[in-house]
C-alpha cells in the first residue's frame, strides 16, 4: 500500500470513526447522566409529597402531584432500561479508546507492528476487525429490540 493510500483511509475512514463513536459516546453519556438525575429526583421527591399530603394543605388540584412524580419515575426507568444510554455509552467509548490505541502502538511500532513487513495493512485490518466486531454488537442488540417489540 502505497502512502497516499493509507493517508486517505486514515483521513476519510479512521479519524471519521473516532469522531463518530466520540460523539455518540459524549452524547449517550450525557442523556444518560440527564435522565438518571432526573431519575434520582423524582424518585425521592415522590416519597416527600406523600408525606406532606399537599391535597389537605393546598386544595383538590395538588392531591396529584405525588402520582404524577411516580409516573415520572416509572417512565424515566423504562426509558433507561428500553433505550440502554449507558451500556451505548460505554460500547462507544471502548470501541472509540481500541480504535485510538491501535494508532498509538502502530505509531510506536509496538504490539504486531514490530514485527510486520506491511505496517499499514496491519492496521487498517486490525481497524476494520475492531469496527466489524462494534457493528456486530450493534446489530444484535437490534434484533433484542426487535424481538421484545413482537
Amino acid at each position: 500500500m502505497d502512502q497516499q493510500n493509507f493517508d486517505d483511509y486514515l483521513k476519510n475512514r479512521y479519524w471519521d470513526q473516532i469522531n463518530y463513536y466520540e460523539v455518540k459516546a459524549e452524547r449517550n453519556q450525557r442523556i444518560y447522566r440527564r435522565l438518571q438525575w432526573a431519575l434520582i429526583i423524582f424518585a425521592a421527591l415522590t416519597p416527600a409529597l406523600i408525606e406532606f399530603n399537599l391535597k389537605s394543605l393546598l386544595g383538590e388540584g395538588f392531591g396529584h402531584i405525588a402520582t404524577l412524580t411516580s409516573v415520572i419515575v416509572v417512565i424515566l426507568t423504562a426509558a433507561l432500561k428500553t433505550f440502554k444510554y449507558q451500556e451505548n455509552w460505554i460500547n462507544f467509548r471502548t470501541t472509540c479508546e481500541a480504535l485510538k490505541k491501535e494508532k498509538y502502538l502502530y505509531d510506536a511500532e509496538l504490539s504486531d507492528y514490530q514485527q510486520s513487513d506491511d505496517r499499514q495493512a496491519q492496521f487498517i485490518d486490525r481497524i476494520e476487525a475492531l469496527l466489524s466486531r462494534e457493528n456486530t454488537l450493534w446489530l444484535s442488540v437490534q434484533k433484542k429490540k426487535e424481538e421484545i417489540k413482537k
